[in-house]
This record gives C-alpha cells, structure tokens and sequence, in this order.
C-alpha cells in the first residue's frame, strides 16, 4: 500500500519532535529522511528514523540546536551546528555558498559539530536550481582502514557533485568511498539477509557475509588503496579546516549511546559565469552527455533518483507495515 509523501513526511517530523526535536530540527530533517527514502536510497531514509530518534534521546543531538556562523570571509563561512542534526546547518551553509558564489564566482561553506548528513546529493539540489555547480563531501564515524590496515580510522565519508543543464534535470553523482554505504548493511541486519563478500570485514578483519559481524568490524574501500586515499582527502577537508571530530573521534551511529560526533562538512560551489560562461558551459555538458548517451545502455547518474522521487511524490511511498508501524509508536 503507497502513502501520500507528505503523510508520512509529517509522521516522521512528529517523532522526531516527539523526542525533542525542535521544529526547525525536525522539519529539515524529516524532509531529508523521506526524501532519501522516495529517491530509492532506504539506507539513508526511514531506517534511520529510530536511530535519530534514540540519538535525541540519549542527548547525542541536542534537540533544539540552531546554526550559526562561526567564522566568515568574502567566499569562505564556517557553520557551527551546534550538535543538532545536520540538516538546518547544511542548509544554512548551502544557503551561504550559493549567494557568496554569485558574488565571488566560487564559495566554500563548511560545518562543523554535526551529525550524520544524509543522502550527499540532496544538499546540492538547490545549487543546481541555481544554476551552478556544486561539490559535497563529509565524514563519519570511523568504518574503514587506511590502506594496508586493520584498524577503522576513516568513516565512508561520502562524496557528491551536480552539474545543471538547461532544460534538463542536472547531473548528479553520490558515492560513498566504501564498496557500499554503511547504512546498507544496516537494512540488511535488520531484514535478516547476508551480504556479498567484499563489502565488509569482521572485527578480526576477516572477510564476512554477515552484515551484523560487518557492523562490529569495519567496510572496504571502494577501490582498494585508492579509495581508502580518497576517504582520508574528504577526512581531511572536513576536519582540519574546520575543527570537526576525525571518525576515530565519534562513536558509531548504530548504537542509541555514545557522544555527540561533531562531525564536518564541507560545500563548495562554482557559478559558471565567473570561468568560461554559461553559453560554454551548456555547451560543453551537453556534448559530453550526448557522447555518453550515443551508447546503449548509459545511464546519466542521477537521473533514477529523481525519477523515483517525482513518482513517490504523484503516487506515494510504499513503506513496509513494520516499519510504519514502528514510526508511528515513535510518535
């Protein structure tokens, strides 16, 4: 049975009100979680829900937190979030970029004391409707080795990038920087299925299809080495700059207890009129995508997630009894 989008968009919002959230917290926040579940990305949508919810519980978030700027200059803005929840920072922090990139040709606006950011590319929807291009990147608690070790000292820190077309949905691409999100081996624990080898490591660091052993071990890097190198970039840019805490510093997500992470993030956006224009840009894209499509069986990236988001939108989400039925006594 499918539900109307903002149905269950207000159930989510309630629970996390219920649990402390302020309205501002959860309005952003609920929005993020079942959009990502309308775009096809469960890992990162109403899974996540009761998670949130014992996180504001527990104190981990602190309810009704609200950003602010810490440090400012012309193209550059730091944003505290306080220990809320990421959402109204990287919103604030999206806001900033695109109105300094207007200005200045090319903005960065970073946070620090979050929480975990969702669904990468969502945040850059809003540059894109700006007719700019966008980069997103962020941490989280640690889930991966370096190259050559046993040890979690890098989060999957995800990374993101859309680019606009004219008269077209923008090209949008997420990934995180291991084989598979962590939050992938979540839905799969809690449905009680195995996992590919190749995806995870036990706390021993052996090789497991269990996705609970691999929750309690660490992930793989997408890529090997390379991966694992792109992860401490993205650890770096988050943390360094901003004085955000290194994965190794937040305790997991996974668990109700724990601190608060003070995570980081950083966005940064680039308005085509400030390089080579607008009229070289689409021009530029548009031949690359027209290459891309000339072969069978391309597909632009980002284009299922909107899709399946404009059809959650017109015909509603299916969302399993249980899980229903669980939000709902969060509320």
């Amino acid at each position: 049975m499918s539900h109307p989008f903002d149905e269950i968009n207000r159930l989510v919002q309630a629970a996390l009100s219920h649990a402390g959230a302020s309205p501002d917290q959860a309005h952003a926040t609920a929005l993020a979680l079942v959009t990502a579940e309308a775009s096809g990305l469960p890992s990162h949508g109403l899974s996540r829900v009761s998670m949130y919810v014992s996180h504001l519980k527990a104190g981990r978030v602190v309810g009704d937190a609200v950003p602010v700027i810490q440090n400012q200059r012309s193209s550059a803005v730091l944003i505290d979030a306080g220990n809320g929840f990421a959402f109204p920072a990287c919103r604030m922090a999206i806001e900033e970029a695109i109105s300094r990139a207007r200005q200045h040709g090319i903005a960065i606006a970073a946070v620090t004391n979050s929480h975990h950011f969702g669904m990468a590319a969502y945040h850059l929807d809003p540059v894109a409707d700006a007719g700019m291009v966008g980069i997103a990147c962020g941490n989280s608690p640690a889930a991966m080795p370096p190259a050559g070790g046993k040890r979690a000292i890098f989060g999957t820190n995800p990374i993101a990038a859309i680019f606009p077309r004219t008269g077209h949905p923008p090209v949008s691409v997420d990934l995180s920087l291991s084989e598979v999100a962590r939050g992938k081996l979540m839905v799969a624990a809690d449905k009680g299925e195995s996992i590919p080898l190749g995806w995870a490591l036990d706390q021993d660091g052996n090789p497991t299809t269990d996705p609970k052993k691999g929750l309690e071990g660490s992930m793989l890097a997408i890529g090997g080495t390379k991966g694992a190198m792109l992860a401490m970039v993205v650890e770096l840019l988050v943390t360094t700059l901003t004085g955000a805490h290194f994965g190794a510093e937040a305790d997991t997500f996974f668990k109700p207890q724990g601190n608060q992470p003070q995570l980081g993030q950083a966005f940064i956006v680039i308005d085509p009129k400030a390089l080579g224009g607008d009229a070289v840009y689409s021009e530029r894209i548009e031949a690359l995508v027209a290459a891309m499509l000339s072969d069978e069986g391309v597909r632009l990236p980002g284009q299922r997630r909107l899709q399946l988001l404009a059809a959650a939108k017109q015909t509603g989400l299916k969302v399993p009894q249980p899980m229903l039925d669980t939000i709902r006594s969060l509320c």
